[in-house]
């Protein structure tokens, strides 16, 4: 199932694999894991007590027993993450961050991230022929999310680079040890970076969200150390990643239906639900994935506690009861928020973020480009499961 066909498209799989049953046992899945494809089903996993958030050790499961013990302060950093967690672990940390990433916040960044996307497009823009994932899908998420934890101009390519090492690991069905390793040391420099930068945020506070929520901390809600830095190393992944992806990904999208990308240069105003459908067309993260807390039966088949679900949200996205003809993309649709960002508990606390970066490059660029084609016959993707992204997307513009 997961081989090149299905990174170059999933979606032909999963209509198959809607049509064949709410719920698929994959054992080449990591160590093991059930498949949800239906958009109900997705949602309602999204909200189950009995499905757990707590399955950072289950990242390393597939590796040799005998290598495990190797990855314990992987496992230690990541169980730390918000993502990783469950009420009322999560609800606290969650709690805290909401303070935070507001709608004034974002508001309040939108003038920086003009900023960000006229720099990076007038560069672009004395050449004749861009790579859109170099040129902008790429450096304006790390630039936006680097600047809001305080991170240095200088410093802000290595984190590109330790995010990536940490989504192939993540995004990979069947990780293997030098992807764990590259990824754990990665992690390891992104925790010990923030543990440099504390001492001198605590004595120079700024308005970044380090010392914001050092702030918090004085005010006497408590993010323990370890906590603190594993909300960092998390924001910073989760940032880049998703935003570079629903960039690149709308934007291949675009170029694909000509009569869209005209209805949204004539009609800018249609740019929030336009994002909202690239994000559904062709979700930047596929699934997200839960540990069985106790045994159940779901549509006939019996879940065991302690096994994985993978609760499939390109699946959901595509799914003909909730989205009418899915396979299309139309700027205009208005039938629900997809699940790319999941829902409730743990919807993605920078999703509003994500979505005011995409939709300020996507107008800047409508707006300064004539005409945009796509260069390469074959989109070139990247080779993960989770984080659908595009390696290269290189155009000719006027």
């Amino acid at each position: 199932m997961f081989d090149s066909d299905f990174i170059t498209n999933p979606y032909r799989t999963y209509t198959h694999l809607r049509a064949a049953g709410p719920l698929h046992w994959a054992d080449k899945f990591r160590a093991g894991a059930w498949l949800v494809t239906r958009y109900a089903d997705v949602m309602a996993g999204l909200h189950d007590p009995r499905l757990s958030s707590r399955r950072s050790h289950n990242l390393t499961a597939a590796l040799p027993p005998e290598m495990q013990d190797e990855f314990s302060t992987f496992n230690t950093i990541f169980s730390k993450w918000m993502l990783f967690l469950d009420p009322p672990q999560h609800t606290r940390i969650r709690k805290l961050l909401n303070k935070e990433f507001t709608p004034n916040m974002i508001q309040r960044l939108r003038p920086r991230i003009q900023q960000v996307v006229d720099v990076l497009l007038e560069q672009a823009f004395a050449k004749t022929e861009i790579e859109f994932m170099t040129d902008l899908a790429n450096p304006l998420p790390v630039r936006v999310i680097a600047e809001m934890l305080g991170i240095r101009t200088e410093d802000q390519r290595e984190f590109g680079i330790w995010s990536d090492d940490l989504a192939n690991f993540f995004g990979n069905s069947t990780p293997n040890l030098d992807s764990a390793r590259r990824a754990q040391n990665s992690l390891i420099s992104l925790t010990e970076y923030f543990r440099a930068l504390l001492p001198e945020r605590r004595e120079h506070k700024g308005d970044d969200l380090v010392s914001l929520l050092l702030r918090v901390e004085e005010e006497g809600e408590v993010l323990t150390g370890e906590e603190l830095l594993a909300q960092c190393t998390l924001l910073l992944v989760a940032g880049h990643e998703t935003t570079r992806n629903l960039l690149g990904n709308g934007m291949l999208a675009l170029l694909q239906h000509d009569d869209q990308f005209a209805k949204l240069k004539q009609n800018p105003s249609l740019v929030q639900s336009a994002v909202r459908e690239f994000a559904r067309y062709d979700s930047p993260v596929q699934f997200s994935g839960r540990a069985v807390t106790e045994d159940f039966s779901w549509h006939g088949r019996e879940l065991k506690q302690g096994q994985t679900v993978i609760l499939l949200l390109g699946s959901a996205n595509h799914d003909p009861e909730k989205f009418s003809h899915p396979e299309r993309l139309d700027i205009s649709r208005d039938e629900g928020m997809p699940l790319s960002f999941g829902h409730g508990t743990h919807f993605c606390i920078g999703a509003a973020l994500a979505y005011a970066e995409a939709e300020i490059a996507f107008t800047t660029l409508l707006q300064r480009a004539s005409s945009l084609k796509m260069l390469d016959d074959v989109p070139a993707w990247r080779s993960n499961l989770s984080f659908r992204g595009l390696n290269r997307l290189r155009l000719s513009l006027t």
